[in-house]
């Protein structure tokens, strides 16, 4: 079958080379490093659940994205803008780092960062139930073997493969994992439709799958369907970046007012601007111990 290549506009800033280091560092669902400044990654186009691989390089202002697999290759560029927020009209994203100084300084430090991480609700439902209660660490073992063990060119198994497997999990991981995969099966997690509601609607329709709670929902909406505006309520490091930079007394109700319609977008600036600072002091501890006599 021939590939699909074809180039899109892209609307306001972007960065594929920050988007692409974020991404690498981006724990429950890295992409893998390589040395190359285009993006390369395979993952399933939804609703046929075919794997397809897809190569994204920026042309100025325009993202030209090459796909190739048994998939449909118009739909799997549809779902790589969305899962790259290539599809955001950002225009007005700069007026936020003007309206609130803390956004403005993330900015500078994550010059044109589009948020990307999960490539689909599904995957972000399936990461979701297996993280609950256990280290990121051990989750994105779990992950990674599922992959290796059941996937399809180095996707993640197809919900119907995910659905038929036999489990060896801790607790109820195994019956919410096919909770997941029936749902994605019937449609429930298709990130074109939890884009179209109210974010409101989609936390609350995503809420019905077996195993599903508030922070899960939330991971869904803006990570897994990648929707630029919706304030997380459940993110505890969020709530501590809040009140470091913004003061104790502070809400994140309060403060994200000045963020929309970008709050999903604030809110993963300040997260990765926290892990890039903590990043950096971890390196300059390291430097030190290496400098100081035994």
């Amino acid at each position: 079958m021939a590939g699909l290549v074809t180039t899109v506009d892209v609307a306001g800033p972007w960065s594929l080379a920050t988007s692409k280091r974020f991404w690498e560092g981006f724990a429950p669902a890295p992409l893998t490093a390589i040395e190359s400044p285009d993006l390369h990654t395979t993952f399933l186009v939804e609703g046929s659940w075919q794997p397809v691989s897809v190569t994204v390089s920026q042309q100025g202002e325009r993202a030209r994205i090459s796909a190739d697999g048994a998939g449909d290759l118009d739909a799997a560029a549809r779902q790589a803008c969305r899962f790259l927020s290539l599809d955001v009209d950002a225009w007005g994203w700069p007026d936020v780092g003007r309206r609130d100084s803390v956004i403005g300084a993330a900015q500078r430090q994550l010059p044109g960062l589009r948020p990307c991480g999960f490539h689909s609700p599904y995957e972000a439902a399936a990461w979701a139930v297996l993280s609950q209660r256990i280290r990121i660490t051990q989750a994105a073992v779990l992950r990674r073997k599922l992959i290796e063990r059941h996937g399809d060119r180095g996707a993640f198994p197809a919900p119907a493969t995910l659905y038929r497997l036999e489990f060896d999990l801790p607790g109820r991981k195994a019956d919410y994992l096919r909770a997941v995969a029936a749902a994605a099966l019937d449609g429930l997690l298709d990130g074109a439709v939890l884009r179209s509601v109210p974010a409101e609607a989609a936390i609350r329709n995503v809420r019905q799958i077996n195993g599903i709670g508030p922070f899960a929902a939330e991971l869904i909406v803006i990570r897994g369907a990648n929707a630029p505006d919706v304030l997380p309520s459940h993110e505890r490091r969020l709530s501590a970046e809040i009140a470091e930079r913004y003061g104790p007394d502070r809400s994140l109700r309060t403060v994200s007012e000045r963020w929309r319609p970008y709050r999903s977008w604030a809110a993963v600036h300040l997260r990765a601007d926290r892990e890039r600072r903590a990043a950096t002091s971890r390196t300059g501890l390291n430097r030190q111990d290496r400098s100081e006599p035994c």
